[in-house]
């Protein structure tokens, strides 16, 4: 199967973040075995999503993990001119969900493997695909874990193919993503000064995020993210039934997305001190006062990657560039370099194209992927 053949078959493959994705890891597991590639599921609890591993190459130190997950991000709601779980050419480029993000970094890499079982592989290569990757980098944890527990050597870094124009990855914003709930106590609108509002406690603490994030714009930046410091948002809030009734509860979701010189425990540390200042203030007026913290999903690391370090100019010399760049969103390279592997992220498409509606990857983009990968083949040989 060529590199088309593959990212249509994986984009064939309906699997959404929060799904079971055995159907989609099967059909990889079944191709890889028939290359003579043993691979290693890592399921979830439940047992019904699983990462994958393999090794192919000798069992020594210094291997390179290449790493993608395997969900994608709906399509409800988004109006697609063409089927977009049918990859779809349309001069150069290839139109469907997921064929950006990341599928056609899994489809390159997938595409050389026969390459890397006939090569006199000198150093191994590890395949790392994940779960559950676009709600939050849940599948990555246990699939880090599993391969350096699994393996007696240990890999000396990983490549993560987020799509980047193929431009060497060295930094990626941490995330976390949180919800907050304020319990008051309901009560006629006009005795707003001997009740407490949960929306009006919600919307201080809503302005508290707002100024601890001017705070730390203040402290610290770094001009190779765009924006260049840490920001915090609040996208929803709900509460109240009725604009005369004191509402008795609100609640709001929020995020963090943090350069790597600050910190988003200590952020969530000091909203936390915080809201309990506020309980043990209010708690004089309404007994039951109480503010929650949720974590709607864990944080994903930053990623800060030297650039003189060995697999930031591995990559570099792969891809020939005369650039690194960083990127805002979050991805699970964050989480491989705080598993212990340095890691870079680099792979084909664009991702202004990820994410929307007639998603595609360029036929070029997909090709030099290819290429990259059968260029770190012959260097590990």
């Amino acid at each position: 199967m060529n590199v088309e053949q593959i990212l249509a078959k994986l984009v064939s493959f309906p699997v959404l973040g929060g799904e079971s994705n055995l159907s989609i890891l099967s059909w990889i597991e079944s191709y890889l075995t028939e290359l003579g590639i043993t691979s290693f599921r890592v399921y979830n609890e439940e047992g019904n999503k699983s990462s994958l591993h393999c090794r192919i190459g000798p069992a020594i130190d210094g291997g390179i993990i290449l790493s993608g997950h395997t969900d994608v991000v709906p399509v409800a709601g988004q109006n697609w001119d063409t089927d977009p779980f049918v990859l779809t050419e349309i001069g150069d480029k290839l139109y469907g969900r997921g064929s950006c993000d990341m599928k056609a970094f899994l489809a390159c890499v997938m595409t050389a493997a026969p390459m890397m079982v006939n090569a006199d592989l000198k150093k191994p290569i590890y395949f790392a695909f994940s779960y559950d990757e676009e709600i939050g980098c849940l599948g990555a944890p246990d699939l880090i874990e599993a391969i350096s527990s699994h393996y007696d050597e240990k890999p000396a870094y990983a490549w993560i193919g987020e799509p980047s124009m193929l431009i060497p990855i060295v930094g990626q914003k941490g995330i976390c993503v949180q919800e907050t709930i304020v319990n008051g106590s309901a009560g006629h609108s006009s005795r707003i000064r001997q009740e407490i509002s949960a929306i009006h406690e919600a919307s201080r603490l809503i302005i508290w995020l707002e100024e601890k994030m001017n705070q730390l714009v203040d402290q610290s930046s770094d001009d190779r993210f765009d924006p260049p410091h840490t920001s915090i948002h609040v996208g929803t809030l709900h509460g109240g039934i009725a604009p005369n009734i004191i509402a008795d509860r609100c609640s709001f979701k929020w995020d963090i997305r943090c350069i790597p010189q600050d910190s988003i425990s200590q952020i969530l540390e000091a909203f936390d001190a915080h809201c309990r200042t506020r309980e043990r203030e209010l708690r004089t007026i309404f007994t039951d006062f109480v503010i929650e913290n949720i974590n709607d999903h864990p944080e994903v690391p930053a990623l800060d990657t030297k650039e003189d370090q060995e697999i930031a100019q591995l990559i570099k010399e792969l891809t020939e560039a005369d650039q690194f760049d960083t990127v805002s969103y979050a991805a699970e390279a964050g989480q491989f370099e705080k598993g212990g592997f340095p890691s870079i992220i680099c792979g084909p498409g664009d991702i202004a194209q990820a994410h929307r509606a007639n998603e595609f990857v360029s036929k070029t983009q997909l090709k030099r992927g290819v290429e990259l990968i059968q260029k770190l083949i012959v260097k590990f040989s």
